[in-house]
């Protein structure tokens, strides 16, 4: 693990690996989530000459948290950590939680993100058009309807929850996941996937719920930038067996970023788009 000290004087921290002049791919973990090796996007970074960066957000780790944060301020960390590693320019990749948060670099930093890509991202609340919570898992929907309400509603409801991931085990995830996991995402969790899932999920409440509850608080108010006026080339990526990110996210950020590639995968449900990473990277640098 690697550390990075911002402006503000926060910390963040952060994987990377690759050839030391290949172009970052900055990769933004899901909700929760932290820096973990992903083997899979490791390797097809590797095969296209690209250089891995993944951090943990604010609050997540080791990383300090920064309360009252938007999506919009991972930009600034984003960039900060850039600089840092002396590059210039990127590629980005969000997954679930971690996708606004790739629309946001390429919003915010469209002179340094070369394109980017929301896998099963989450779509914004209290927008016309998007129900936000229809078709979610029943976790899901005690966890946003806490987030609705606000801190005080949230924090016990996460606590209660990190229990559940503290400690997980690779053959712990499906039960801890619930009815959040459609079939094929059930199907999905072996390999690679479970044990990267797992490392992620312990790690993310290793020092607190402060990442996770800034993320959840975050996502239901104003992200802070415009998605129709994105000039940076981005992929949605979404299919429709998803109970954690239902498929109407993806098509509602289809039809609102500006110039974005949909791909929509039926059959492919949250955690089974993540088979498809390789695909997802060539796409990216296509």
């Amino acid at each position: 693990m690697e550390f990075v000290q911002l402006a503000d004087g926060r910390k963040l921290e952060y994987l990377i690996e690759g050839p030391a002049d290949g172009v970052p791919l900055v990769f933004h973990h899901g909700t929760p989530g932290a820096a973990v090796r992903f083997a899979p996007l490791a390797e097809a970074a590797e095969r296209h000459g690209l250089r891995l960066v993944s951090p943990s957000r604010a609050g997540y780790g080791a990383s300090t948290p920064h309360p009252g944060r938007s999506i919009a301020d991972v930009a600034a960390d984003t960039a900060g950590l850039l600089d840092a590693l002396g590059a210039d320019r990127f590629y980005s990749i969000g997954m679930s939680g971690g996708g606004p948060h790739s629309l946001a670099c390429a919003a915010l930093l469209p002179e340094r993100c070369i394109a980017a890509a929301s896998v099963a991202g989450v779509g914004p609340a209290n927008v016309d058009g998007l129900d936000f919570m229809v078709g979610m898992g029943e976790e899901n929907l005690a966890e946003f309807g806490a987030a609705f309400e606000g801190r005080d509603a949230l924090e016990p409801l996460l606590e209660e929850m990190s229990s559940a991931l503290a400690g997980a085990e690779p053959e712990d995830l499906a039960a801890a996941f619930g009815d959040l996991v459609s079939d094929v995402d059930k199907a999905a969790m072996t390999g690679p996937i479970l044990d990267w899932l797992a490392a992620s999920s312990r790690r993310s409440v290793a020092e607190s719920i402060a990442g996770w509850r800034d993320d959840d608080l975050a996502f239901v108010k104003d992200w802070g930038f415009r998605l129709d006026r994105i000039t940076t080339p981005v992929a949605i990526w979404q299919g429709d067996q998803d109970r954690m990110v239902p498929a109407d996210h993806g098509h509602w950020l289809a039809a609102h970023v500006s110039g974005c590639t949909f791909h929509f995968l039926p059959g492919e449900g949250h955690l089974s788009l993540l088979n498809s990473i390789d695909q997802v990277v060539a796409d990216l640098v296509s």
